[in-house]
């Protein structure tokens, strides 16, 4: 028994892998993502933000004061103590700078600030209509002025009216009571009607707009053998008349847009439809059309000034 060995044990060491390399890389990788996160964040609040926000943030931001000299001395006390006058301006520093920036603009995406194509297009509608109000302004004064001042229009000035309607400026020669302007059922123009239209043209003349014509009848119906003429072929037929008559006096023919009768529809009394003055010839400069720059109205041409 005492010769009996002991057992032999060995231990084996398994040499373990390589040690954990740390974190470092997720601080790093999460420090990306907040930042993306962040800036991403920015881009969405200026777009939501509002004109009068963004305006808000930036006059908060601007600078307001323009100073030659920088406040602390740049050195502690400028080398004086505080009660002495002088201690927090620094004399040498150089002088601070205010820049005047355009406000920012909501959603801009950061394009360029300029005029886009859409915005040079409504400012030249607008200039447009802008001179063309002028126009119209100009020619109602103009034949104002002619009717009260000239002795041979002076018997006719409740004849003509001048108004603006959203089809452009309307031209209306009126019938009165005892001053027609065309005999009883007849489309020929009185002496006194072609001097009229004669002022008119000399108006239109200077004008760009296209025209358009309507004749009016009253609501007192066609006598007469012929039953087929009725007040509808009067109106149109008096319209061509005075669409003859600015012809004759020179206005072109391609700015004559359309004519018109309508009878007596439309009055221009509609309580008293049977009145004189629904009896008229209306002339309209058709606003927006037209293509040749507008001259300044000077005044009547020297024939109608002059009675010829």
């Amino acid at each position: 028994m005492a010769d009996k060995k002991q057992p032999i044990i060995v231990k084996k060491i398994k040499k373990g892998g390589h040690g954990h390399h740390g974190g470092a890389w997720k601080i790093a990788y999460a420090d990306f993502v907040t930042a993306m996160m962040a800036f991403f964040l920015l881009l969405w609040l200026l777009n939501a933000a509002s004109q009068e926000q963004l305006e808000g943030i930036a006059d908060y931001f601007a600078p307001t004061v323009t100073s030659t000299s920088q406040s602390g001395s740049g050195q502690i006390l400028g080398g004086t103590t505080v009660a002495v006058d002088g201690s927090m301006e620094d004399t040498v520093s150089r002088p601070s700078v205010t820049m005047d920036l355009p406000p920012p603009k909501a959603g801009s995406g950061g394009e360029d600030m300029q005029d886009t194509p859409e915005t040079t297009t409504d400012s030249a509608e607008e200039v447009q209509k802008q001179a063309e109000e002028k126009q119209f302004e100009e020619a109602k004064n103009e034949l104002k002025e002619a009717m009260e001042t000239l002795p041979e229009f002076q018997q006719m000035a409740e004849s003509l009216m001048v108004d603006e309607t959203p089809e452009g400026l309307r031209i209306q020669i009126v019938d009165q009571d005892g001053l027609a302007m065309f005999p009883s059922g007849s489309s020929n123009m009185f002496e006194h009607t072609e001097r009229v239209l004669k002022l008119v043209s000399g108006v239109i003349m200077k004008m760009p707009q296209d025209i358009s014509i309507t004749g009016h009848t009253d609501a007192v119906p066609m006598g007469g053998r012929n039953a087929g003429y009725t007040n509808w072929e009067l109106s149109a037929d008096r319209a061509n008349s005075a669409r003859r008559g600015l012809l004759g006096l020179g206005v072109p023919e391609k700015r004559l847009s359309h004519i018109v009768g309508k009878a007596a529809n439309e009055p221009l009394l509609p309580d008293d439809p049977k009145n004189a003055r629904n009896r008229r010839l209306s002339i309209i400069l058709l606003r927006g059309t037209g293509e040749q720059q507008p001259t300044a109205p000077q005044g009547p041409p020297p024939s109608i000034i002059s009675g010829e």
